[in-house]
């Protein structure tokens, strides 16, 4: 029996495992939300798509699995190209599904259309205009075949309205060829041998991963070669989860707002490894002054990034999660003579980094230090929680205080740095795991860029909570102006803001307010306590810096540490 491209869709979407997809619908995809409620597929309504987009990427942060939206033509479409940009850049696999006039009128300027696949075809893996209904089960197939293979990301399906209404045959291919797209995932046994050749002969090494370890589930492997190396271990943001913290090997983040320890010993590392990372400018301050006298080695699944920032000496192509295992394969066989003997100046050394330059602030008993609020995030969550976060200030103080010890628990943008990322994102998990505690850290002018999606999270009864670090400040802009703008706070200043605990009770959710050090512990107990929504306003200090910091241009050793 022929089925409409409509039922095609959701058989599609059932044969992936798919078992949520956020959405708005309009006119283009009316008939996919006609069929829909024949299907045992859960939708979440959002309120703009650029929240689907964000939902769909925390969800697959959170999962490991492929993030679903669903969008109309025309601006529906367009709304999702911050999100599908912020997966992009984080390697994140999620499948954008849009509505599309019909063929016929493609190219005519017909009422809401736009060329979606031309717009979005610098920040995709790929894109497909699917112009015959008989092509719409394959171009699915491999729709999430390359979203979740390979380096992962997002990849956008232009569904026009006749092709969703036209009938075929249904055929779902059980097997894929894709010409010219084979992505090398085993790493070559001869470069991981050059590799733990030169980790065996450094006195002083560091492991520097990302988030692709992270993204091929290599958490476990990395603790144990960190382990058997007694090898330091730093990581990028995207990176944090991938290796314990707090463990007597952790370095902390390294970077612009890395730890004084990470980055010293980056700098003065004599062999640097490093894993699923791709040397962004974040990381690696004045190239030229970036780990000076180290032998680099790289290990990623994406060609492409080896050696395009910062030349290696030794490139490893593969999975991550492979490469690890062989690496550890090669310590099992040949164990380094004398590793604790080797190992102890430089951990003595990294030590005292750490004692000399530590993590510091000081909380007063008249105002909220932001740092203190997240502090008390971790320990009253017990570090259980999974954390969105937005971007700015809050995020750094997320990734500097909140200690991760488990992957897939931090959801924050680091690539495109996307302001109201948090929120949905911290929708999509929860709606991933609804028994779990997620927690979005957020600023007042980030959370006010998608703050309309509080409703989606009180109509699904999906009990995310709130906390907004409310400097009055757009915070780390300010912070540049107060350092190397002779604090000139042009356009930074949000004391116009609204009453966050009202504007949470608008919404249906809950509002609480900290003013005071006092109160923070108890609105944290009473918000976790909550089986609702709550938003959290903590007043804390409008002047406070993310320290260290490292200014732009500048190489990561010289840091301002207050």
């Amino acid at each position: 029996m022929k089925l409409t491209g409509a039922q095609i869709f959701f058989e599609c979407l059932k044969a992936e495992g798919v078992e949520v997809v956020f959405g708005l619908p309009g006119g283009a995809v009316i008939d996919l939300y006609d069929e829909m409620p024949k299907h045992d597929i859960r939708h979440i309504l959002v309120r703009h798509e650029q929240g689907a987009t964000h939902m769909a990427d925390g969800y697959a942060r959170a999962t490991g699995k492929v993030g679903v939206c669903l969008v109309t033509s025309g601006p529906g479409a367009t709304n999702t190209v911050t999100g599908i940009a912020t997966a992009y850049c984080d390697s994140i696999p999620i499948v954008v599904f849009t509505g599309q006039v019909p063929t016929p009128l493609i190219g005519n300027d017909a009422f809401q259309e736009a060329d979606i696949v031309g717009i979005t075809r610098p920040c995709t893996k790929h894109n497909y205009l699917v112009k015959d209904v008989r092509d719409l089960a394959r171009v699915i197939r491999e729709a999430f075949f390359l979203a979740r293979s390979g380096r992962p990301g997002p990849v956008l399906v232009d569904l026009p309205k006749d092709v969703i209404i036209s009938k075929a045959d249904f055929n779902y291919p059980k097997k894929l060829e894709m010409k010219g797209y084979k992505p090398t995932t085993e790493a070559h046994m001869g470069q991981i041998k050059r590799a733990y050749k030169a980790i065996a002969k450094a006195k002083r090494p560091v492991i520097y991963a990302g988030g692709g370890v992270i993204l091929s589930s290599g958490a476990k492997e990395l603790k144990q070669l960190g382990e058997k190396l007694m090898c330091p271990v730093t990581t990028t943001l995207m990176g944090l989860g991938g290796f314990p913290a707090p463990h007597e090997l952790w370095l902390g983040m390294l970077g612009m707002h890395g730890t004084f320890r990470a980055n010293m010993a980056v700098a003065n590392s004599d062999v640097l490894i490093a894993i699923g990372a791709r040397f962004d400018d974040r990381v690696t301050g004045k190239l030229d002054e970036f780990a000076p006298s180290a032998k680099i080695i790289h290990i990623d699944i994406d060609p492409t990034s080896i050696s395009k920032n910062v030349k290696v000496d030794i490139p490893i192509v593969g999975d991550c999660k492979d490469a690890l295992k062989k690496l550890l394969q090669l310590v099992k066989e040949s164990p380094i003579d004398d590793l604790e003997k080797v190992r102890k100046p430089w951990l003595d050394q990294i030590k005292k980094w750490k004692e000399t330059y530590p993590l510091a602030y000081e909380q007063r008993d008249d105002l909220i230090k932001p740092q203190y609020v997240v502090e008390k995030l971790y320990e009253l969550s017990e570090g259980k929680g999974i954390i969105s976060t937005e971007v700015g200030q809050n995020q750094m103080w997320a990734a500097q205080y909140y200690h991760f010890s488990k992957p897939r628990t931090l959801l924050t943008s680091g690539g495109l740095g996307t302001m109201g990322y948090g929120l949905p994102a911290a929708i999509g998990a929860q709606a991933a795991f609804p028994d779990r505690l997620v927690i979005d850290v957020a600023g007042d002018g980030s959370i006010q860029m998608c703050i309309q999606e509080l409703i989606t999270a009180v109509e699904n009864n999906l009990p995310v909570k709130v906390a907004i670090l409310n400097n009055q400040y757009l915070g780390m802009v300010r912070q540049w102006q107060q350092l190397f703008y002779e604090q000139q706070y042009c356009a930074t200043c949000l004391k116009m803001a609204p009453d966050f605990v009202k504007l949470a009770e608008a919404y249906g959710a809950v509002g609480l307010r900290a003013t005071k050090p006092s109160e923070v512990e108890q609105v944290i107990k009473e918000a976790f306590a909550t089986p609702k929504p709550v938003v959290m306003d903590f007043v804390v200090n409008p002047e406070e810096c993310v320290y260290p910091m490292v200014p732009a241009g500048a190489a990561t050793t010289e840091m301002i540490l207050v």
